[in-house]
């Protein structure tokens, strides 16, 4: 059997609905946040968030194709799964990572955002 193809079998529908369902979850819940950073303005907020939005999938479903590529050989349904553990592994942390990322700039963006306003308004 050939189980480079049973790995990229799994492999890749795993990564390409993994990554879909957390973008979608961000981009839904994430536009809330977005509009009060951005004072109310929908507009801007929908923009930032679609540009997040591609920019997670580039780098996400980038760094997918990138490990499709296996150094290690797979000559077994264990080194099968080894394989994909390492690998979809990865891209969880990859967007657990990226999330956590985001969520502190836009952290710091909102504090920011607060305190100008706190001092225009006083």
């Amino acid at each position: 059997m050939n189980y480079y193809l049973l790995v990229y079998g799994v492999y890749l529908p795993v990564t390409v609905l993994l990554t879909i369902w957390v973008a979608r979850t961000l981009f839904k819940n994430g536009r809330l946040f977005l509009v009060d950073i951005f004072h109310g303005n929908e507009q801007l907020a929908d923009s930032v968030n679609k540009l997040l939005l591609t920019g997670f999938y580039l780098v996400n479903i980038g760094y997918a194709t990138l490990t499709l590529r296996t150094t290690e050989a797979v000559t077994s349904y264990q080194g099968s799964v080894e394989t994909l553990s390492i690998k979809i592994g990865t891209i969880i942390l990859i967007l657990g990572g990226m999330h956590f990322f985001n969520l502190y700039v836009f952290y710091k963006l909102r504090n920011r955002a607060q305190e100008y306003a706190r001092a225009y308004h006083s």
